[in-house]
C-alpha cells in the first residue's frame, strides 16, 4: 500500500476533521522518528497515517483498532505494519517488539498534548510551541485531562530517548506540516 491508497483508506473510514489531523500529525512524527533512525520513513509514514483509520467507525475498545486490523490484512499490509497498529492501543494485547510499534505507541498520545498545547497559545499556532512548554504543561493534571501523561512517559522509556528529545522530535515533525492541519 502506498501512501496515496492509505490516505484514500483513511478518507474513506474517517469523516471528522480532527481525526484526519491527528492521523496527518501522527504520520508527521512517525516520518521524523523514521529519519532519525535510518527506518522506511514511507512505510513508518503510511503506519502513522492508518493508526486510528477504523476509530470513528469503530470507537470502542472490543472494535478498534482490530476492525482496522482485519481489514489491512484482507488489503494485503504487510504484518509488521499491522501489528504496530495493534500494539499502540495496550489493551490488544499485542506487545510493542519493533522500534516502528514502540514508536507509534510514543507518538499518539504526545500529538494530541502538542495540539492541546498549540491551541491554549494566543496564535493557536504550533511554530510558537517549545519543548519546555509542552513539558510544563504535562505537569498540570487540569490540562488536557483525557491524554494520558504516563503513556507519553512511557513512550519515550520505551524508545530508550529522554522525555525532552521526545517532545522536540515529534513536535519537530508536526511542525513541518503545521499548515496541512491548520496549527
Amino acid at each position: 500500500m502506498n501512501r496515496e491508497e492509505a490516505f484514500k483508506l483513511l478518507s474513506e473510514y474517517t469523516k471528522k476533521p480532527a481525526l484526519i489531523n491527528h492521523a496527518l500529525a501522527v504520520e508527521a512524527a512517525m516520518r521524523e522518528y523514521a529519519r532519525m533512525f535510518g527506518e522506511d520513513e514511507e512505510a513508518w509514514g503510511i503506519v502513522g497515517l492508518l493508526h486510528d483509520f477504523d476509530y470513528e467507525r469503530y470507537p470502542t475498545r472490543e472494535d478498534h483498532p482490530f476492525r482496522g486490523a482485519e481489514i489491512l490484512t484482507k488489503k494485503g499490509v504487510p504484518q509488521e505494519w499491522i501489528n504496530a497498529i495493534l500494539a499502540h492501543a495496550d489493551y490488544s494485547g499485542v506487545k510493542r517488539e519493533s522500534m516502528m510499534s514502540r514508536t507509534l505507541f510514543a507518538v499518539d498520545e504526545l500529538v494530541g498534548f502538542i495540539v492541546a498545547v498549540a491551541l491554549v497559545r494566543p496564535s493557536k499556532k504550533l511554530e510558537d510551541v517549545e519543548v519546555k512548554s509542552v513539558i510544563k504543561k504535562m505537569k498540570d493534571k487540569a490540562f488536557a485531562a483525557a491524554i494520558n501523561r504516563e503513556d507519553i512517559k512511557l513512550g519515550a522509556e520505551e524508545l530508550g530517548i529522554p522525555l525532552e528529545k521526545h517532545v522536540e522530535v515529534v513536535l519537530e515533525g508536526m511542525k513541518k506540516i503545521a499548515g496541512k492541519i491548520g496549527l
